[in-house]
């Protein structure tokens, strides 16, 4: 498929996008102790345990905002460890020296891309409380900056080269939580961080595919599905900054650019129709009752020990059903934001009647 959207011109648009890619290093043993880098099957291991995560305060006695809204979410995370991991994965012991093979392969990197390698590599934590780290943090080191890369386009900036530890891998969601293996946490992983110079999806493609030869030109670097990933950042003028996060084909990049800018340009003709109708969100109401006899399996499940929530969107008529994107819509958004907070999934009259909800219930 075309990289390009002969229907949007983003010059006009005022496109500006930016990768951080994500590379495993092929190295013999993890970044902060000897266990090897080898992946394993989830029915391979040899113990479990449970942990709650809760955000702590920096040393600038600050809250990161990502990982309030994410401790939101009250959740318990399991642990699977095997024969190949130790008490460092499962932070019960404290970290090793910094393995020298993956920190050579980073500065290695880091001067293909033309940074400047920093003198002194010092370890810094990210606030992580998505159960992606049994420590509730990520251990991650600045090697490199200011670079550049050469596109067709024109060059684009290395921000930084970081080396840091491979989160956990995700196996499975829980009845009270999330499932993990330890197999893949503490692998070294190098980050690496573009400027905001992209200016078509076709660059942005691009830039990812040289990005890419360097890595794969050290021959230190693990390949196959998992092993790098792609985080794409994107706006467009007097739209929000975007960040797709977890792509994994090279040949996907320039589409989902594209997909994303027809979606921020629907948003934005969205909110002007909206302010024309000047339209409004009314308050939550418990619609339990309403549904109390209702033949919808969907709604017969939810009000078994729940309930169903209102919300009236004053002059939203036809827009909640309005495709933004292929296969996305403004009611999927909303659907989006309601999961995230606990709610079942949502309903919404522009595709009502429908899902055995008739039309006495909607009116």
């Amino acid at each position: 498929m075309s990289d390009a959207d002969p229907g949007n011109d983003y010059e006009e648009l005022g496109l500006v996008a930016g990768l951080e890619i994500h590379q495993q290093l092929d190295t013999a043993t993890k970044l902060f102790c000897g266990c090897p880098t080898d992946r394993r099957e989830p029915e391979e291991s040899t113990r479990r345990f449970t942990r709650f995560l809760h955000p702590t305060k920096s040393e600038l006695g600050e809250l990161d905002e990502a990982a309030v809204e994410e401790s939101r979410v009250d959740r318990e995370f399991e642990y699977l460890s095997f024969d190949t991991t130790c008490l460092v994965e499962e932070d019960d012991e404290p970290p090793s020296r910094v393995d020298r093979e993956a920190l050579d392969v980073a500065m290695q990197i880091g001067t293909m891309l033309d940074t400047s390698v920093v003198d002194q590599v010092h370890v810094m934590r990210k606030i992580v409380v998505d159960g992606s780290n049994t420590s509730g943090f990520q251990r991650t080191m600045l090697v490199g900056q200011d670079g550049e890369i050469e596109t067709s386009e024109g060059p684009v900036g290395i921000e930084d080269l970081m080396l840091e530890e491979e989160s956990a891998g995700r196996v499975a969601e829980t009845d009270d939580g999330v499932r993990y293996s330890l197999d893949r946490l503490g692998i070294p992983l190098v980050e690496i961080g573009t400027s905001p110079d992209i200016r078509s999806p076709a660059q942005a493609r691009e830039a990812a595919e040289r990005i890419g030869m360097f890595l794969r030109s050290t021959g230190k670097v693990k390949r196959g599905l998992g092993t790098i990933r792609q985080d794409v950042n994107v706006s467009i003028a007097d739209g929000a900054r975007v960040e797709i996060k977890g792509v994994q084909a090279l040949d996907q990049i320039g589409e989902i650019v594209d997909n994303e800018v027809s979606r921020q340009v629907a948003l934005l003709e969205i909110r002007d129709e909206l302010r024309e109708r000047d339209a409004s969100v009314g308050e939550v109401q418990d619609a339990t009752e309403v549904f109390a006899d209702t033949e919808s399996g969907v709604l017969e499940s939810v009000i078994d020990g729940g309930k169903v929530a209102a919300v009236p969107l004053y002059g939203f008529a036809g827009l909640v059903g309005r495709e933004l994107q292929p296969d996305r819509r403004l009611g999927t958004e909303f659907s989006d934001h309601a999961k995230r907070h606990g709610a079942g999934g949502i309903f919404h009259t522009d595709e009502l009647p429908a899902y055995g909800v008739t039309e006495g219930e909607v009116v």
